[in-house]
């Protein structure tokens, strides 16, 4: 009798988090898994609006008015829309906002009271693309000051 207690003695007793983890652990691994494949390449996928720098908030009340106007028919293609289209051209089967000679340069400026003048510069390896505009936050009107930014503007008013 005396040997059995030592034999009990010298085992160690199980854990009962160690029990629990191994017979838990493949479906932690799975779910660890299905986050590494699915959300975390959406949190790093690079585009245009999180290129931009960080804005005061009236300055961003000005770009989003900007970036979200879709045209007098309110056709569903927007402004952020239709430069990321003209991006995906120039630049196709490229991860562009991973080139180190990517630089996106946003500038916010008032021009009046309640005007604004919005100068967004898109540099890269293979060229540089430079769009300017005001934008009235009163009336929500928006002017073209450039060839490439009217070009954007009726892209945008005249899309079917």
């Amino acid at each position: 009798m005396g040997k059995d207690r030592k034999e009990k003695e010298k085992k160690p007793k199980k854990s009962d988090f160690k029990a629990f983890l191994r017979k838990r652990a493949p479906i932690y691994l799975g779910i660890m898994g299905l986050f590494i494949l699915f959300v975390v390449p959406d949190l790093m996928k690079g585009d245009l609006e999180s290129s931009f720098p960080e804005l005061s908030s009236e300055e961003q009340q000005v770009v989003d008015i900007l970036m979200g106007y879709n045209g007098p028919n309110e056709s569903g293609l927007t402004v952020m829309d239709a430069i990321s289209m003209k991006i995906s051209e120039k630049y196709p089967d490229e991860k562009i906002y991973d080139n180190k000679k990517t630089n996106v340069e946003l500038i916010v400026l008032s021009v009046g009271s309640e005007e604004y003048q919005v100068v967004l510069n898109f540099e890269s390896h293979k060229g540089e693309m430079s769009y300017d505009w005001n934008v009235d936050m009163t009336s929500g009107k928006i002017t073209s000051n450039n060839q490439e930014s009217k070009y954007i503007i009726n892209l945008v008013d005249f899309y079917d």
